[in-house]
């Protein structure tokens, strides 16, 4: 009895589901009608073809004029790079660059008494 009861709720469920599906899809079809509308209005408009869309889609986005000047090679990606360490703790070996948040070492030591400059590398 407990199995059919469960299937029964679950194909409830299912026509449930399906019957939200359909109309989520014609609320979408009726809110797209006015955007494709006024596309098509667009296009006539300034006598753009379908072609023209299809090339201008299948394009990848461009960079910001900012970003690229004419005749300019292409940058090449930023990579971080390595900062050498200012700061060593004499017990440990740990090291900070300096930059940033200072390590927790380094701030109960200064809690302490200790002076930041104490912990420089020579």
């Amino acid at each position: 009895m407990v199995r059919e009861n469960y299937a029964a709720q679950q194909a409830k469920i299912e026509k449930e589901i399906g019957k939200l599906r359909k109309r989520a899809e014609l609320l979408q079809t009726k809110r797209r009608k006015p955007v494709v509308a006024t596309i098509i209005r667009s296009m006539r408009e300034y006598n753009i073809t379908p072609e023209e869309i299809a090339a201008a889609f299948g394009k990848p986005a461009r960079a910001p004029a900012t970003a690229v000047r004419k005749g300019a090679a292409p940058a090449a990606p930023r990579t971080k790079r390595a900062v050498a360490p200012k700061y060593r703790h004499p017990d440990t070996g740990e090291t900070w660059s300096g930059r940033g948040k200072a390590p927790r070492w380094l701030t109960a030591a200064e809690a302490e008494g200790a002076k930041r400059d104490s912990f420089l590398i020579q």
